[in-house]
């Protein structure tokens, strides 16, 4: 049996798992409660699993050992960013928007601000913010399916990522939080076993010495010593202080991203008190902890067994190296068929992957449009649960349609890095309002819809004129240039623009509700009056 066979079947195995779950999942979403927080069920050790399964993306296994195993060093510093990023989310941001008792980013700010503008900031961030990461899942995809079936040709890929985004429409629709939970519940399982296997053959291979294998990708990387050095892709001698300032900006992006992610703050919405909040938060740490440093093998180790040439000819932005590492290191320890049937497993992992990722940001911005938007900007509050509910799911639809045609005009980037570009737009726009949200006193609507919108659009028009877009052989367009942006990542520019924004907005206004910022700072920490938020 091909791997492709085997890989199909294995994937297939887990789809009809997963729908056989959502639809369980959907005779218990009665209530919008149910649909946007899964009724508030779940235990801290569930979220905890659920919340690893939302954060460990495609980036994380798919983009990060590829990048690390064509740049060596500096593709390293994606796992690092990325577990660094989450200790901010949980000292910052986690238990205190947990006790506010609501369902999107965007109750938060508006419960001591004027409703209405501060929603519609919110949710239009939430569904940008969303897009970009979709994105990002989307270009995987494609690269897994190019792998797997032997598709070179983009319109293969395409079809994929059309695929991909039906089925993750499915969950949503169907399923809910409650669907949705579960089905990352189960690729955290998945993942971590998988992820594990592998880096235990690779390091057995290796006697279980980890400087053997470093000293063997170096070799095998033809750049030697340089390649376990900074300066592999960011800051060479080429790229001069923009490389330098750029890897600056990537760093600020992934550590502060994280807290302004909005498919990342609504897993703590589903727990039911501040306890299994903290509870869920130290399962989060310790799978997501131990997954980032299983990157580090599995991108040396591609670099040592499969090779950069191998990995950059099947897939030049290295997405595929985490795949390949499976079909080398079986094939060196079982011979063909261990290498078939590992790099099966470890594809229908990924697949897994990407559809609980894409579902829980669809869920995200889906939520975001109906509750903020819908019901609270364009009715006024007036809307029922039914309606609410029926919204979300319509827009999950188009939210869905407009993640498979940018996927399938992104393919060729790097899934690390332009989830990279998703982190910054989160905190540019979104941090910046939540921080000022739970910590500054004087903080008002005119400043939060300023941190919004100012983070927002300085790290939109910073991508677009930026290398990302134009002016490169990587480039969204290669052959056009309009790009007088030097840094690929906008966040060393648009992070403190969008908190610049926050604070000149707050002084022109002289609105102020001391009693307001009293009770949330209350709530906030105690999670006292969280519930009746909630039933209101």
């Amino acid at each position: 049996m091909s791997h492709q066979t085997l890989s199909t079947i294995l994937f297939l195995l887990f789809v009809a798992g997963t729908l056989v779950i959502t639809f369980w999942a959907s005779r218990n979403t009665k209530s919008a409660t149910d649909y946007y927080a899964g009724g508030r069920s779940f235990s801290g050790a569930q979220n905890g699993l659920a919340i690893g399964g939302d954060y460990m993306s495609a980036a994380s296994f798919l983009g990060i050992a590829g990048t690390i195993a064509l740049s060596g060093y500096d593709g390293f510093l994606y796992s690092i960013g990325f577990l660094v990023a989450w200790l901010v989310a949980l000292l910052l941001v986690a238990e205190l928007m947990r006790n506010s008792g609501k369902f999107t980013m965007a109750d938060v700010l508006a419960f001591r601000m004027s409703p209405r503008p501060v929603r519609t900031a919110a949710g239009v961030s939430t569904i940008v913010v969303s897009i970009f990461y979709l994105l990002a899942q989307m270009v995987g995809a494609g690269a897994l399916v190019g792998l797997l079936l032997g598709v070179t040709s983009p319109g293969g890929k395409a079809l994929t990522i059309v695929g991909v985004g039906l089925l993750m429409i499915i969950y949503v629709v169907v399923g809910g939080m409650k669907g949705t939970t579960w089905v990352q519940i189960v690729k955290a399982v998945l993942l971590m076993g998988g992820a594990t296997l592998i880096t235990l053959l690779v390091l057995g291979k290796y006697g279980f010495n980890l400087s053997a294998l470093l000293g063997e990708a170096a070799a095998q990387s033809g750049k030697g010593d340089a390649f376990l050095n900074p300066g592999g892709k960011y800051g060479t001698e080429a790229q001069g202080l923009a490389g330098k300032l750029d890897l600056i900006s990537l760093g600020l992006a992934l550590v502060l991203g994280t807290a302004g992610l909005p498919h990342i703050l609504i897993r703590f919405y589903t727990v039911p008190t501040a306890k299994e909040a903290r509870k869920s938060v130290l399962w989060g740490i310790g799978i997501i902890g131990a997954f980032y440093l299983l990157t580090l093998v599995l991108g040396f180790g591609a670099a040592a067994l499969v090779g950069g040439k191998a990995i950059a000819a099947q897939d030049k932005a290295g997405n595929t190296a985490a795949p390949m590492l499976a079909e080398a290191v079986g094939q060196a320890i079982f011979g063909e068929v261990g290498g078939t049937i590992l790099l099966a497993l470890i594809a229908a992992v990924a697949f897994a992957t990407i559809l609980a990722v894409v579902a829980g940001l669809t869920l995200a911005s889906s939520s975001s449009f109906a509750h903020d938007l819908y019901a609270h900007v364009f009715k006024r509050g007036g809307a029922t649960e039914k309606e609410e509910i029926l919204v979300a799911r319509i827009s999950s639809f188009v939210i869905g349609a407009v993640a498979i045609g940018l996927g399938i005009l992104a393919q060729g980037q790097n899934v690390a890095f332009l989830v990279a570009l998703a982190f910054a737009v989160a905190a540019s726009g979104n941090l910046p309002a939540i921080l000022f949200s739970l910590f500054w006193k004087r903080f008002n609507t005119a400043g939060a819809v300023s941190a919004i919108y100012g983070g927002l659009v300085s790290a939109l028009v910073l991508v677009i004129f930026s290398p990302v877009v134009s002016g490169s052989a990587t480039s969204l367009f290669p052959d056009a240039d309009f790009a007088w942006f030097p840094l690929s990542n906008p966040g060393l520019v648009s992070i403190p623009l969008g908190f610049l924004a926050g604070i000149i907005g707050t002084r022109l206004s002289k609105e102020y509700s001391a009693e307001k910022y009293a009770e949330i700072e209350v709530r906030s920490l105690t999670g006292i009056g969280a519930e009746k938020a909630v039933q209101h």
